[in-house]
C-alpha cells in the first residue's frame, strides 16, 4: 500500500529482458533508506518488488517485472535513462498525505492535453468507460503513481490540476501530449460498487434505504 506521495525521481539504468519478464535496474537514493530485498516500491504507479540492492554505494536496486506487468503497464516501454517516480510501501506510523494507492494498475491512458494556466498545469487523460465509472469530481486518482485531485469531468476526458510542488518533485515535467501513463482509479470506488452489486446478497440500494442512508 502506497500514498501516491512521490518519494524521489529516480532513473532507469538499464531493462534486459528474462524469457517473459524483464530485469529493471533503478538508479535511486532516497527510497533505498532502510529498503531490504523482497521489500516493495511504487516505480511509476506499479508495485514491484526488491529483488538486488546495489551495496557499492552507487546507488541503485533491481526488480523484476513479469509479463503481465510490462502488458499492462508501460514498463514495458521504458528505455535507460528514463525518470521513473518511486515511493517506498507506506508504513503504519506514517502521515496520509495522498490516498490510499495499492500500485495495481487498471489500465494505460493517454495524455490529451497539458495546459499551463498562471501557476497551475491542468493535465487532461482520456479514461475508458469501464474505469471512468471510478472518476468523480473532487475524487482522487493515482497516475503513474502520483496522487491527484480530478478537476472536471468532460466525457472520457478526465483533467488535474497539479500544483508547482508536485511538477516540480514528480516525472510529469518530462511529460507531453500523447505520452500514456499508468492509471489506478480510488479502491473505495470499486469496492463500494462491488458491495452494492445485484450479486452481492445483504446490501443493496433499498438495504441502505432502510438503514437510512
Amino acid at each position: 500500500m502506497f500514498t501516491g506521495i512521490i518519494e524521489e525521481v529516480g532513473r532507469v539504468i538499464s531493462i534486459n529482458t528474462l524469457g517473459d519478464k524483464a530485469r529493471l535496474l533503478v538508479q535511486a537514493q532516497l527510497v533505498l533508506e532502510g529498503t531490504r530485498l523482497g521489500d516493495s516500491i511504487n516505480i511509476d504507479g506499479v508495485c514491484q518488488t526488491v529483488a538486488a540492492i546495489d551495496d557499492t554505494g552507487k546507488g541503485s536496486f533491481a526488480v523484476d517485472t513479469l509479463a503481465e506487468s510490462l502488458k499492462k503497464t508501460t514498463l514495458g516501454s521504458l528505455r535507460p535513462g528514463s525518470p521513473v517516480n518511486l515511493e517506498r510501501a507506506l508504513r503504519p506510523d506514517s502521515r496520509m498525505g495522498g490516498h490510499f494507492v495499492q500500485g495495481h494498475v487498471s489500465c494505460t491512458v493517454r495524455i490529451q492535453e497539458l495546459r499551463t494556466t498562471g501557476n497551475n498545469v491542468y493535465l487532461t487523460v482520456e479514461i475508458p468507460e469501464e474505469q471512468l465509472r471510478y472518476c468523480v469530481p473532487e475524487g482522487s486518482i493515482a497516475l503513474d503513481g502520483i496522487s491527484l485531485t480530478i478537476a472536471h469531468i468532460n466525457g472520457k476526458a478526465v483533467s488535474v490540476n497539479i500544483i508547482p510542488v508536485t511538477l516540480k518533485a514528480t516525472g510529469l515535467g518530462s511529460k507531453r501530449a500523447g505520452d500514456l501513463m499508468n492509471l489506478e482509479t480510488d479502491i473505495i470506488g470499486r469496492y463500494v460498487e462491488r458491495l452494492l452489486s445485484p450479486n452481492i446478497k445483504g446490501l443493496s440500494f433499498e438495504r441502505l434505504r432502510e438503514l437510512g442512508y
